[in-house]
């Protein structure tokens, strides 16, 4: 029997009315993830883990451009290591993991389990660096982490997850800034051309900087709920780390100096933004750049003579235009078909029939706006490309659109308040305090997200507590 057109839709919640739920929901029955047996971890399902090659393909290229090269180092760490960085033991003790036994034996000395690289790759540079001529040293691993999440959500918060992390060391200071703000340029790029995701880019807070940094600066995203995710993080980390664990270098003068240092990650977490960011009543929508199929072929009435035979002909052309393609010759009905790859969020459909065949087209429908229109079939390697181009942009113009209507400015508390539980971003002026900005985020739940380059001043005091303003501040709620 075949299966209820909306059978499928229906088993998502609704995005409007219960938003964590809709997100839940998705990830599951799209196969993205599935929860793994250790609380707070995930599997990552095939289709979800093709979604994080495309990024890792595209990002790497990025690295690889900019003089970056990659590296891999253990992910286990001594705890003696974790200790020479006062400020990033603080900051990561909470979330470590430990090793204290190898077989049935005690081991000398705990082992953590990596929750950022920082501690070991400083320690291999310490050996690595003698002088001038080996700066800058410029090195990317993709590996996994492990911080021992008490909440945890799949993509967005879990106990294990895959990431990226840079890390350098140069000559200058000056040299180690401009990293610090190409890297950050570089994620940037990548969310807004790729994943079709808007950002704001700025340096956080002393409270929400990187353990141990001199600076942080961030990327971060609007999702459908209104919420802030930090997408991205560039941190200049100065001489802290390389004090800490000896990275000194002889310079052209003959003087033996520390290293400048900085770090900067993305991670997994950015497949959880793709979904908040463009996904809908009917499920996933992904953008071209990073859909695993972009283009799923439907024969229609498949049992006539020829269809399923030119459904493959045009599935093959496409393949050699270097569209990635998928034929679904399933015997599922029609309209479970049209349900399910909406719900994977395949940026095109396109069917074919008896009808099209005789007059040489096809139909497509489009993902992001769901317009339907037909094409001749001479000519698919071209315009199926272009319209690829078309429904990225599309997407990207949409969430920017959608980002400028939900941001606002608020020249008092009240107002800043209201409209963040409205679902909104909130640029207002800051103090600068900690004492002010954890007072907010404890009554309210309401965090600073970052402060914006080159921002001119919209008030003279502050939004949250009226004393002397120093920055202009993006604050949200944020995951």
């Amino acid at each position: 029997m075949a299966k209820d057109k909306n059978e499928f839709v229906n088993q998502i919640a609704d995005i409007d009315t219960d938003f964590p739920q809709w997100y839940t929901d998705v990830v599951l029955k799209t196969e993205l993830v599935d929860y793994g047996p250790v609380k707070g971890t995930m599997v990552i399902r095939p289709y979800g883990y093709a979604i994080w090659e495309l990024i890792q393909q595209q990002m790497d290229a990025r690295f690889k451009a900019t003089g970056h090269v990659n590296g891999y180092f253990p992910m286990l760490i001594p705890q003696s290591f974790l200790m020479k960085e006062a400020e990033h033991v603080e900051g990561f003790a909470p979330e470590v993991a430990w090793v204290t036994k190898g077989g049935t034996e005690e081991l000398a000395e705990p082992l953590v389990i990596r929750p950022t690289s920082e501690t070991i790759i400083c320690d291999m540079y310490a050996k690595w660096t003698q002088s001038w001529r080996d700066l800058p040293l410029k090195i990317n691993q993709w590996c996994n982490v492990v911080r021992w999440e008490k909440t945890t959500r799949p993509f967005l918060r879990t106990s294990e997850f895959l990431w990226q992390e840079g890390h350098t060391i140069h000559a200058t200071e000056e040299e180690a800034t401009a990293e610090v703000m190409q890297m950050l340029d570089v994620y940037r790029d990548f969310a807004e051309n790729v994943l079709a995701m808007p950002v704001f880019v700025g340096q956080k807070s002393e409270k929400e900087k990187f353990a141990g940094a001199v600076a942080t600066y961030s990327m971060e995203a609007m999702m459908k709920d209104g919420k802030a995710l930090q997408a991205g993080t560039s941190h200049n980390l100065g001489q802290h780390f390389s004090q800490a664990f000896n990275i000194k270098f002889l310079d052209k003068d003959g003087s033996l100096k520390y290293v400048w240092q900085t770090s900067w990650g993305t991670s997994t977490r950015l497949i959880g933004g793709l979904i908040m960011t463009h996904g809908d009543k009917r499920g996933l929508a992904l953008p071209p750049k990073v859909a695993p199929i972009q283009v799923v072929i439907l024969p229609i009435a498949a049992f006539k003579p020829g269809v399923t035979e030119k459904a493959r002909e045009v599935a093959e052309t496409l393949k050699a235009a270097g569209v990635r393609v998928y034929l679904d010759d399933s015997d599922n009905s029609a309209g479970w078909k049209f349900n399910q790859w909406e719900m994977k969020g395949v940026p095109i459909r396109l069917e074919i029939g008896p009808r099209d065949i005789e007059n040489g087209c096809c139909v497509i429908a489009r993902r992001d706006n769901f317009e339907k229109k037909t094409l001749p079939l001479a000519g698919l390697a071209e315009t199926i490309p272009a319209e690829l181009d078309s429904v990225q942009k599309g997407m990207y113009e949409r969430a920017l659109a959608f980002r400028e209507a939900h941001t606002v400015e608020a020249h008092d508390r009240a107002s800043l308040i209201a409209a963040v539980n409205e679902g909104k971003f909130v640029r207002a002026m800051w103090c600068g305090e900690r004492e002010c900005e954890e007072q907010l985020k404890r009554e309210t739940g309401i965090s600073t997200r970052n402060m914006p380059f080159g921002a001119e001043p919209i008030d003279e005091v502050c939004a949250c507590c009226g004393k002397k303003a120093k920055h202009v501040m993006y604050f949200a709620k944020a995951y």
